[in-house]
């Protein structure tokens, strides 16, 4: 008539085992996810940043980019007639001393040359002749990709 606490058949509250669960094998992904996530924004904010410094408005054209493995160097003619070694402003008549200490006169080194659009036709072709003249074979126009191609 009473109720027994202790009886000892198997349902009974005191004998309840403890079932282990199954070790998880599996990788969590979401932290990987989330950390790429972030580093794509950052890589996509900072990716335009580390263009030449010099900002020029660049004429357009269709021709095709060109493949390079290492930087090459840019010399930038803005609309004021200013000119730039990379970032460092030069005159003219300063540029084959510098490229040849630049490049140890290694003249089959690439040299972009950056005009603005609106630039004097013959500040960018006496940029050109000095090159040419310096010994400065492979020289390059830099221009941006028409927004219709």
């Amino acid at each position: 008539m009473g109720m027994s606490g202790g009886s000892g058949a198997p349902g009974a509250h005191g004998a309840r085992r403890r079932r282990r669960t199954a070790v998880m094998a599996e990788i969590n992904m979401t932290p990987m996810v989330d950390v790429m996530l972030v580093l794509l924004i950052i890589f996509m904010v900072s990716a335009p940043l580390l263009t030449v410094g010099v900002p020029i408005d660049l004429p357009q054209t269709s021709a095709n980019p060109l493949n390079e493995e290492k930087e090459p160097l840019t010399i930038t003619v803005k609309l004021s007639g200013e000119v730039f070694l990379s970032e460092t402003p030069v005159t003219v008549d300063e540029l084959p001393a510098r490229l040849n200490a630049i490049t140890n006169s290694g003249y089959d080194e690439r040299i972009y040359v950056r005009g603005d659009r609106n630039v004097n036709y013959g500040t960018v072709m006496k940029v050109m002749g000095t090159l040419n003249a310096a010994g400065f074979k492979r020289v390059a126009l830099v221009t941006e990709l028409e927004q219709g191609s």
